[in-house]
């Protein structure tokens, strides 16, 4: 009886073994195992697409999607000028979009793929830096402006000289982009945000000068946060992340300066180079569908271009004005544009007040 309890002892134990074997070789398989799917290539803006929706269109497509970001347009640019390939589909900012037309960077789009294009806003169909649409699919669009918290400021502001008002010193947040903040200086100084002019730029450095001491962070990441947190009570920003702040402090308010501001616009382009040219315009014309660009919308807080979208947003996010701007305001808003050479009067002004 001994022998045979130490028989099925030894075989359980055998069995045990063999489990564990054969469960560490599926491991082993399962991590050495190769991508048979397509793979699609997205470069897009920090926490810019939701996950659910990326899984959604993995699944319809049988495709695999593989994400990867950037915080400024510079930097974009930047990596796609030293040589890095294998992206299919970008979100460049309008004026960068015009860039990278310049120096053949973007494919043309084939636009009998993209049917969900056919529902932009009115004002978003023509646009200055691709006014046929050849190469760019405008995605996201805002306003820059002012986030303020009314508790602390009760008459709302209406000009961009409160950024200079010294009884907040330390509670000033502006955004860490070169192209933004001499924008931001420029309009209140009633000049275009788009100037080339040396003694403008220099008179537009001046004036940051003697605002810095005032300002507590130029970051272009986090202000929602510290509006939401009450550790700044004005910030110079895009309007949707201002709005995401409304959502944990109810006193924060949004506004587009009387001087005038910016009108952006985030694209969806296909790069030159795009492995999966194809797969990418199914991307787009997917993120295009309205139901999907409206999640998109609710998510971000940024206004899709796309008016069917806008139809099916809640009605919170599209009566926000830091959301879905009010179309009123189009004439005293201006489109970054690309400066050309003038781009070293900026890079030299704003690389001369971040260093003092």
């Amino acid at each position: 009886m001994r022998a045979t309890i130490r028989e099925r002892v030894l075989w359980c134990l055998c069995l045990v073994w063999l489990a564990g074997y054969l469960t560490g070789c599926g491991q082993r398989f399962d991590e050495n195992r190769v991508e048979t799917r397509p793979v699609l290539h997205y470069f897009t803006w920090s926490d810019y697409v939701s996950p659910d929706i990326i899984q959604e269109f993995e699944r319809r497509e049988q495709v695999k999607v593989v994400i990867d970001t950037f915080s400024s347009n510079e930097e974009l640019l930047a990596k796609l000028q030293s040589g890095a390939t294998g992206y299919d589909v970008a979100v460049p900012s309008d004026f960068m979009v015009a860039i990278m037309i310049q120096q053949g960077l973007l494919s043309e789009l084939d636009q009998a793929a993209l049917s969900n294009t056919s529902q932009l806003e009115p004002h978003l169909q023509t646009l200055p830096f691709d006014p046929e649409r050849r190469y760019s699919v405008p995605y996201l669009w805002g306003t820059v402006g002012i986030g303020y918290d009314s508790a602390s400021i009760p008459t709302p502001p209406d000009s961009w000289s409160i950024l200079w008002d010294a009884r907040y010193k330390g509670r000033i947040s502006m955004l860490n982009d070169q192209r933004e903040v001499f924008g931001a200086v420029l309009r209140s100084m009633g000049q275009s945000m788009n100037s080339t002019e040396p003694q403008v730029i220099e008179s537009a450095k001046d004036r940051l000068l003697n605002q810095k001491p005032l300002v507590k962070t130029y970051t272009s990441d986090h202000y929602d946060q510290l509006l939401a947190s009450g550790e700044v009570v004005l910030a110079h920003g895009w309007g949707g992340q201002v709005a995401r702040a409304m959502a944990d402090r109810p006193s924060i308010r949004y506004v587009v300066p009387k001087e005038g501001a910016t009108i952006w616009a985030d694209c969806l382009v296909v790069l030159r180079t795009a492995p999966q040219k194809a797969l990418a315009m199914r991307f787009i014309n997917y993120l295009m569908e309205p139901t999907v660009a409206a999640r998109t919308s609710e998510r971000l807080r940024f206004a899709s271009t796309s008016r069917s979208a806008r139809e099916l947003v809640d009605a919170a996010t599209r009566d926000n004005p830091a959301v879905y701007p009010s179309l009123d305001q189009l004439a005293r808003l201006e489109w970054m544009r690309d400066v050309g050479k003038g781009i070293r009067l900026y890079d030299r002004a704003w690389t001369e007040l971040k260093m003092q």
